[in-house]
């Protein structure tokens, strides 16, 4: 590796974490608090989840483990403390930075300990490929993107067999806690291990941290997980550039797609970053019930305005998972999906888009045929022939910019002719995802995904199997954030995978309700009517707070900041 004057100085910034983290030697326990509120598991799965987990389904009452500590000096343990480490599914920044406080926490316990790294994700559990991580390992990683340290994977732990060789592995480390660095699929690993674990046994606590620069791992525990700030600052730059050359030349519709298959959060948080002329939110589709040509009616009433006014040009967000949401859509794809798993094994010897376009057209309802007929033969082709690891049709490869593109223009020539409309309609598409992965993390995400790895250490002292480390009160300074954990079955639920309903972590939508999006739908037509673009530049890591220590703005709504100290 090769250490930039960036690289250097980025590596001396110091995260600000919670106090009551400062010092695991005077960790005292973790106390459950049950709350009022209701918890976020679905109460229709509730039984079954209970038949799928029934050694660590009663912590879903027992509420939040709050971490507190002794008054006083207390005496440092001289049993070693064993701890494993793995990084899973796609690199969010501040992965890194996750270990680093973990490593951190278990040096102030002032016990002998071991951090084992498990390489390549899930799979190199299985495999038992590891190494030891020292202080040494970690002082080029700070504050870095990425999940090279380690190294990544998808790796599903589904079967008994992979969760018996996982216990195998644990056990021949010693291991009292297991740490799963993830997303809602990691932390369904997690939670099938914590299970797994304690009905076998195991001494192994299983722990999970929320990772995934989607946002969609968030419920009333889970505020934001890490690595969203930093992707969604990249993007809204990005952005912002774009729109700036959008204003320079004056002849262009830029329709930028966006990462967040199950969720519009990305898409939102960077609406209110950028404030572009269009913004698609999936959620608010669904729930209005817009068909795909009132999506792109919708799109072609504000570019007509806008031609009226001489402005050709503009900025169109959308998100990746959109057309998942629009009903005609969702019913093609779960049609699309249930042949595809029940017949895999004929479709299979079919050759060619052709020949299984014909097969599924025969077998599709009336309404899904037709729907599927009227889609440009890309899209097609998209749909039927890629596939997602569950099986199902690989919807985040869809090109939807490309689809909202070839219909608007369309719809466009068809009102040219009728008189209705004189502009003209030029276009460039985008697909913003991969960038922000791995970028550096920015205050926020480094402060964050440390303070989460000292909690996952707090946890492992204590043997909290199969809980997530959360961090509440995020809109507050670092000081002040709430350590806790949460248990992992109190955020699941069942989705169709393989053709069979499985338990899962729930993904977490854009609230219609909420304040965020309150405050993007009150100001959504008036950035349409004019050019209100906001230029967001880089992310900062040097300089004045109010630049370098932003919260997400949608973070900062939903907690009734004051707009003027966040805008």
């Amino acid at each position: 590796m090769v250490i930039s004057p960036f690289h250097k100085a980025r590596g001396d910034y110091q995260p600000r974490f919670p106090s009551s983290l400062t010092d695991l030697s005077q960790l005292r326990g973790a106390t459950a608090v049950a709350e009022a509120h209701p918890w976020s598991v679905d109460p229709a799965a509730k039984s079954d989840l209970h038949a799928h987990f029934p050694h660590t389904f009663r912590q879903v009452d027992q509420g939040i483990l709050e971490l507190t500590q002794a008054q006083g000096t207390s005496q440092a343990s001289e049993r070693p403390l064993r701890v494993g480490v793995l990084l899973s599914g796609g690199p969010a920044p501040g992965g890194h930075n996750v270990i680093w406080g973990l490593h951190d926490a278990l040096t102030a316990s002032r016990r002998p300990f071991e951090l084992v790294g498990f390489l390549g994700g899930a799979g190199g559990l299985l495999n038992n490929r590891s190494r030891l991580l020292t202080h040494e390992d970690l002082v080029d990683y700070r504050n870095t993107g990425g999940f090279d340290l380690l190294g990544t994977g998808r790796t599903k732990i589904e079967t008994s067999e992979q969760c018996a060789k996982a216990r195998e592995v644990s056990a021949r480390h010693e291991l009292d806690a297991l740490v799963i660095i993830g997303g809602d699929d990691s932390n369904t690993n997690a939670a099938r291990l914590a299970e797994y674990f304690k009905a076998s046994g195991a001494k192994t606590a299983i722990i999970g941290v929320p990772k995934t620069i989607d946002g969609d791992l968030k419920n009333r525990f889970i505020e934001t997980t890490f690595g969203f700030d930093s992707a969604v600052r990249l993007y809204s730059e990005l952005i912002s550039n774009i729109a700036r050359d959008a204003l320079s030349g004056r002849k262009y519709y830029h329709f930028i797609r966006l990462m967040g298959r199950a969720a519009s959060h990305i898409t939102l948080e960077c609406a209110l970053q950028t404030q572009p002329t269009i913004t698609l939110i999936a959620e608010e589709v669904a729930a209005r019930q817009l068909t795909l040509a009132e999506v792109v009616e919708q799109l072609a009433t504000v570019i007509k305005a806008r031609a009226s006014q001489g402005r050709d040009y503009g900025i169109i967000l959308v998100p990746e998972g959109l057309i998942e949401f629009i009903p005609e859509m969702r019913s093609l794809i779960q049609e699309l999906n249930h042949l595809l798993a029940e017949h895999k094994d004929y479709i299979s010897t079919l050759s060619g888009f052709t020949e299984q376009s014909e097969y599924v057209h025969r077998k599709l309802t009336r309404d899904a045929s037709y729907t599927f007929s009227s889609l440009p033969l890309d899209i097609q082709r998209q749909l039927l022939m890629d596939r997602d690891p569950h099986g199902n049709v690989a919807l985040s490869r869809v090109e939807t910019e490309k689809l909202l593109i070839e219909l608007v223009q369309s719809h466009l020539k068809e009102e040219k002719v009728a008189g209705r409309y004189s502009g003209s309609f030029g276009y460039q598409h985008h697909f913003l995802g991969y960038e922000g992965r791995c970028i550096g993390p920015s205050n926020f995400d480094a402060d964050y995904a440390y303070s989460l790895g000292r909690t996952a250490a707090a946890l492992a002292a204590v043997g909290a199997n199969g809980y997530m480390a959360v961090m509440r009160d995020l809109a507050s300074p670092p000081e002040h954030w709430r350590p806790g954990g949460v248990p992992l079955l109190a955020m699941m639920t069942f989705e169709r995978r393989h053709g069979q309903a499985v338990p899962v972590l729930r993904k977490g939508l854009v609230e219609l309700g909420g304040r965020a999006f309150g405050y993007f739908s009150e100001h959504r037509d008036a950035w349409a009517e004019s050019d209100s673009f906001r230029f967001t530049g880089p992310i900062q890591y040097f300089g004045p707070s109010y630049l370098t220590d932003r919260v997400p703005l949608s973070l900062a709504l939903e907690r009734g900041l004051s707009k003027e100290t966040h805008w």
